[in-house]
């Protein structure tokens, strides 16, 4: 196993799903991924209120960071998060969990950028915001000032 080479500070996912009008998933964490400790094992602490972010979420946030990590060894530290009692299920800190992990590891350089495009709920500092999906409108623009040339 592998360790997470450098730091990655203030990865966040928030997980909106809608399940078709009657409700759906939602939850948000804040996390602080770091170089794992001596032990090279991959742990997690929580430093978020338990008004903000309740334990009984935790084993799901660790179960997402998990695969989320793919093998790669980090300390994670939770330091913000929230929920909305009628969403907060397990399933939405799963994947804010596994969203978030692989967040890092774009950010540390362990996996390619153009991976980041496949994360929707994740952001980090420094994060290159695509445009969501083709945009004509803008395509053209483009082309308009690649063609007009320097001025």
């Amino acid at each position: 196993m592998t360790g997470l080479p450098v730091p990655v500070r203030g990865v966040s996912a928030r997980v909106v799903m809608n399940r078709g009008g009657c409700g759906g998933y939602y939850a948000y964490l804040v996390a602080d991924f770091e170089p794992p400790g001596p032990d090279g094992r991959t742990e997690l602490v929580n430093l978020v209120p338990e008004r903000r972010l309740p334990a009984e979420f935790l084993p799901a946030v660790r179960t997402g960071i998990e695969p989320g990590l793919a093998g790669v060894a980090a300390a994670v530290l939770l330091t913000d998060g929230g929920v909305y009692e009628a969403d907060a299920w397990d399933i939405g800190y799963r994947t804010a969990g596994a969203e978030a992990a692989r967040g890092a590891l774009v950010a540390a350089g362990l996996r390619p950028a153009a991976e980041a495009d496949a994360l929707r709920w994740a952001t980090w500092p420094g994060r290159r915001r695509p445009w969501p999906g083709r945009n004509p409108r803008s395509e053209e623009l483009y082309e308009r000032i690649r063609r007009a040339g320097p001025r």
